[in-house]
Order: C-alpha cells, then sequence, then structure tokens
C-alpha cells in the first residue's frame, strides 16, 4: 500500500518538493521512461478501467471509454513522448545589435509539484491528461479526483502505485472539504477541472499562496448552424457530442442555433439522428447512465422550470423499453427565454434547448451577450459567415462542420476564456504551461554596453542621441 495513506496533504506535498530538490531535474530519459511505463499499465488494465466506469455511472458504454479515457489519453502520452527531445530544448532569441557578442536563450525548467484537481465526468482522461503533462514537463504531482467515482479512483491509484513512487506522484482522495485543503496547499502550479462555481473557490484558495493556477470550467457551448446547410449531418453531428456519455461533458453543444426558417427540418433530422445512434433509446448497452440521483434531480429541475415557464419540452428517439431512471431519454427544448435556469447553468446531460435567429450577424450577437464559452460549433459551407462567426465571438476552442472533436488534436491548446476558464494544456501550451520559461543572456567577450557605464563622457552622449534620434 502506498505510503500516501498515512500521511496528510500537507506531508505529501513536502516530501514531493524535498526529493525535487535533492534529485533534481528529470532527464529526458527519464521522462519518457515514465510516460511509457505509464502508457503500458493503462493499456493492460483497459478492461478494468472500463469495468470500473461502468460500476460507477451505473452504466456508461465501454467503447465511450475506450474512445474517449483511454485512447486519447494514450494518443496524448505518444505525442509527449515523441516530441519531448524539441520541447526540452532551450529556444535561441533576439540579441540587439550592440550585444550582438553575447546570446540570449529560454531554458524551460520544471516548476516542482503540480496539483491536479479532476472531475468526476471522464475520471480518467482528465486525471491523467493534466499528469501527464506535468510529468513530461518534469514536475511531482498530487492528483486529487473526484469522490463521485470511487471504484475508479482506486484502480487509477492503484496503477499510479505501479509506476511511480509517490515522491512523485501520489494520489490524495476524499470529499468536498479535502478538495478545498487540497486547493490552498502552496504547490508550484494548480490545475482544476470542474465547475465555474467551484472553480472560483479553487482560485480564492490557490490566491493566499500566490499559486498560479489553470482552470478548466464549462459554460454553455453554443452550436451555429448556417441557414441551408444539411441538416442530417448537422445533426448527426450535434447527437453525437451531444449524447456521448449521457451529455456529460464539458465541451458538448449546450444549445443550437438554428435559422427560423429550418427549425422544423432541424427537429425532425435530430429525431432522426437520435434514433439512428441508439435504435433502443435510453435502454441500449451505447446510452450512458446519468451518473447519480443528485445530478438526474437536477436535470430533471432544469425541465421542470422551463415548462412551466412557457417552454416546450420534446423527447426524441425511442423511449426503449425497460430503461433505468437514470437512463434520461434525449430532449429538445423551444421557447427558452433567459428567466429560465436552463438558460443560465450549463445543463451537462442529454437537454439540448434550440432557438432560432434571422441573420448570422443575430446568432453572434446571441452567444457574445453570455460568458463566453468553452467551445463554439459552426456548421456551414459559407467561409464568409464562418470568419464572421470566428472574429465576432471569443471562445476556448472551435470545430466547424463538427462537435468536440479539437479536443482530440494533439497540437492544439486546450482551455477556456473568462468564465470558461484560465489557461491551456495540451500540445506544447501544456508542457509550457507546467514550466518555467527561464531567460538567460550569456554575455560575449566584447559587449557594446560596457561604453555606456559611469564615468559617462562624450561617447555615452553620442550613443545615447543616436539611439534616441
Amino acid at each position: 500500500m502506498n505510503a500516501i495513506t498515512t500521511l496528510q496533504p500537507a506531508d505529501v506535498l513536502a516530501l514531493q518538493r524535498s526529493s525535487f530538490r535533492r534529485k533534481g531535474v528529470p532527464s529526458l530519459a527519464e521522462r519518457r521512461s515514465d510516460l511509457s511505463r505509464l502508457r503500458t499499465a493503462l493499456i493492460a488494465n483497459r478492461s478494468k478501467i472500463e469495468a470500473a466506469i461502468n460500476s460507477d455511472f451505473g452504466h456508461r458504454s465501454r467503447h465511450e471509454t475506450g474512445i474517449m479515457e483511454l485512447a486519447g489519453l494514450i494518443f496524448g502520452i505518444d505525442y509527449l513522448r515523441s516530441r519531448l527531445p524539441r520541447m526540452m530544448r532551450p529556444e535561441k532569441r533576439h540579441v540587439a545589435l550592440h550585444m550582438r557578442f553575447g546570446s540570449a536563450r529560454v531554458q524551460y525548467q520544471p516548476l516542482g509539484v503540480v496539483g491536479v484537481m479532476a472531475p468526476w465526468n471522464y475520471p480518467v482522461y482528465l486525471a491523467l491528461m493534466p499528469l501527464v503533462t506535468a510529468v513530461a514537463a518534469g514536475n511531482r504531482v498530487m492528483l486529487k479526483p473526484s469522490e463521485f467515482t470511487p471504484k475508479t479512483n482506486a484502480l487509477v491509484e492503484n496503477i499510479l502505485e505501479t509506476v511511480f513512487p509517490t515522491d512523485q506522484v501520489a494520489v490524495v482522495n476524499g470529499d468536498a472539504s479535502v478538495g478545498m485543503t487540497f486547493s490552498a496547499l502552496p504547490f508550484d502550479h494548480l490545475i482544476f477541472t470542474g465547475s465555474t462555481p467551484v472553480g472560483r473557490k479553487v482560485m480564492q484558495a490557490a490566491s493566499q499562496h500566490l499559486v498560479p493556477v489553470t482552470l478548466e470550467l464549462g459554460g454553455k457551448s453554443p452550436v451555429i448552424i448556417e441557414k441551408g446547410h444539411p441538416l442530417d449531418h448537422a445533426s448527426a453531428g450535434i447527437v453525437y457530442g451531444k449524447l456521448i456519455s449521457g451529455g456529460q461533458t464539458c465541451i458538448a453543444p449546450d444549445y443550437a442555433l438554428v435559422h427560423e426558417d429550418d427549425l422544423q427540418t432541424f427537429l425532425a433530422a435530430y429525431d432522426a439522428a437520435v434514433v439512428s445512434a441508439y435504435p433502443d433509446g435510453p435502454s441500449g448497452d451505447d446510452y450512458t447512465w446519468i451518473l447519480n440521483d443528485r445530478h438526474l434531480t437536477r436535470l430533471t429541475g432544469l425541465l421542470t422550470d422551463a415548462r412551466d415557464k412557457g417552454a416546450t419540452v420534446r423527447l426524441m428517439g425511442r423511449e426503449g423499453r425497460g430503461a433505468h431512471p437514470r437512463a434520461m431519454r434525449p430532449t429538445v427544448v423551444l421557447g427558452v427565454t433567459d428567466d429560465m435556469t436552463i438558460a443560465r447553468e450549463e445543463i451537462f446531460g442529454p437537454i439540448l434547448p434550440v432557438f432560432t435567429y434571422r441573420t448570422i450577424e443575430e446568432a453572434i450577437e446571441f452567444v457574445d451577450a453570455r460568458p463566453r464559452p468553452l467551445a463554439l460549433y459552426y456548421y456551414g459551407r459559407d467561409k464568409a459567415a464562418q470568419r464572421k462567426v470566428l472574429d465576432g465571438t471569443v471562445s476556448g476552442n472551435v470545430t466547424i462542420n463538427g462537435t468536440i472533436l479539437h479536443i482530440a488534436q494533439d497540437d492544439l491548446p486546450f482551455g477556456g476564456v473568462g468564465a470558461s476558464g484560465i489557461g491551456a494544456y495540451h500540445g506544447i501550451e501544456g508542457f509550457r504551461r507546467l514550466s518555467h520559461a527561464k531567460g538567460i543572456y550569456e554575455q560575449g567577450r566584447w559587449n557594446g554596453s560596457t561604453l555606456l557605464r559611469p564615468p559617462f563622457g562624450k561617447m555615452a552622449e553620442r550613443i545615447i542621441g543616436f539611439v534616441l534620434r
């Protein structure tokens, strides 16, 4: 059993910080070896991971786990391993003419100990992708997973124990109170993935020690469908992004903006796409349940509030025989107004509000009137309209003519903006986010700046006059 079971989080931090000082910066070979061993352990435990997540959710498709949790993580590890030599290499920088015999460079060095606070919706990928990025950058890591996925957490901890010693990687389990204690530790960097309200508390706690944070939050990510775009194509992509993992995805489309002339056609196409993807309805093996009764109650409350205030709620797809109560049927909501809770809160379930617009400018204005989303999706082939949307909106990332696939691009940064997050990881940006960019100037044997040392005389006056002419 890992020593973490007998140590308090502050003690583990002290142990890892001491190890970091004592052992120094890990070499390229050590980092690549760590990533390779973790990769091997994850693949060896694939069936156990699928079973653990399925148990925590009540039911989640093993294919979804394989695709969304493990495949993305393996691709991310492979990306980091192959590009680490280039990432770790010092960067040459420009040197002013009068100092040209010297050289300037930026060297990326590990920060020290990185804290990672992971959510429950993708309890392997969103816990371990920040972790492997931190390890690739040469850091120690303390991981605090969500208490809502206990079986997955136990398995992840067991896997990590076989790969890393406690003074390099450790898991801290516990409820929300442990999470707040964790977020107040004096880490060298803290990564939090979760809701915006909790993110505010985490940032406030971290500020007590001036700990820099990366916050991957959520928000209401829109999908805009261009007038006249083939709605069977758009609906199939939206169903995939909206209903995978039962809609419990931070970058899932939260609402759709459809041209007013296309509304009825879209509703029919969306219903057909739901049937095509889930022919057995919510009782099918491929359909993921809502995590627990608490989250189901929140989702049904959103629908009740919207219906009571005048919205129209439409069930989509087939009912399915004997579906579990937490296998929530896909739903579309029409007539949503700003006084409804569903218009303000991130949905995190298989519910899709649909709004109409008349011009693309009106759609852009609708998005811009709300907090900046973690993701934005656009369906359409009109390049001018695409450019208007891209230039006129601010969001984390964008997928055009698809949904959620930007997160699978290893060489793109992933992160939010404003209420949807601070900072980004994945790609070279992730490595640099969890490194210190140390600027180094190495002075040459001759340097023009020596002419500007006291005692000042006519030469200094001429040089200053020339530079400031």
